[in-house]
């Protein structure tokens, strides 16, 4: 399943889309604060980041060495065999929900547009294949928690995750290769209700990294 054209395509580079957000803010008013957080360029001219308010001001890497202090030991890894364009989405989420790192399976280029430049702050590390995943995976200790609704597959109701695992995620419309299904310590499917046979899959992606925050994180 590997793709040979990969090991050929340079590692992308973060997304350098515009970074804007409607509550951005203006110049700092009055007096300057102090600290090397602060990025004395949108301290000038304001910041229209799409950010949370603690972060107003700083500068990328300040953010990136602020998460990494309190990120959750849970993973998320997704097969890249088809450019899907669910993959900047589930980034995005990933970032959301403050995942250690999102590794992507396959080609090292995919569609950041869904990630709205949340690529930036979060550790993406590209696999070839998931033969190379996978002893990633058992080198790093870290049971692999395949989303998919395949037969034998556990519902998510029921399944209770391991505080530190990858979440593997599929391809929208073929799911998860056969190899990546085999290499699973486990393989557990999102409940539904109504007609259709699956949902999106940078939706699935959402609901299993909030099922993780649900069981292990104190509110």
């Amino acid at each position: 399943m590997s793709d040979p054209e990969s090991a050929a395509e340079p590692a992308p580079a973060p997304s350098r889309s515009v970074e804007f957000s409607a509550g951005g803010v203006g110049p700092w008013p009055g007096e300057l604060p102090d600290g090397p957080q602060y990025d004395p360029e949108l301290l000038a001219r304001g910041d229209t980041r799409n950010v949370i308010d603690r972060y107003r001001y700083w500068r990328m890497d300040a953010i990136v060495a602020d998460l990494d202090e309190h990120r959750h030991p849970f993973h998320v890894a997704i097969e890249n065999w088809q450019h899907d364009l669910n993959i900047g989405s589930i980034v995005r989420s990933a970032n959301a929900f403050a995942a250690d790192t999102v590794h992507i399976i396959g080609r090292k280029r995919w569609n950041k547009r869904g990630a709205m430049v949340t690529d930036r702050y979060q550790h993406v590390q590209n696999h070839p294949d998931v033969a190379t995943f996978v002893a990633f995976a058992r080198d790093a200790g870290l049971p692999i928690v395949a989303i998919d609704n395949v037969p034998g597959s556990v519902i998510i109701e029921t399944f209770r995750f391991p505080e530190r695992c990858v979440l593997l995620f599929g391809q929208e419309g073929p799911g998860l290769s056969p190899e990546a299904l085999a290499a699973a310590d486990a393989v557990v499917e999102i409940s539904q209700f109504g007609s259709t046979r699956s949902i999106n899959a940078s939706a699935a992606a959402a609901v299993a990294m909030h099922a993780w925050i649900t069981q292990h994180v104190s509110f």
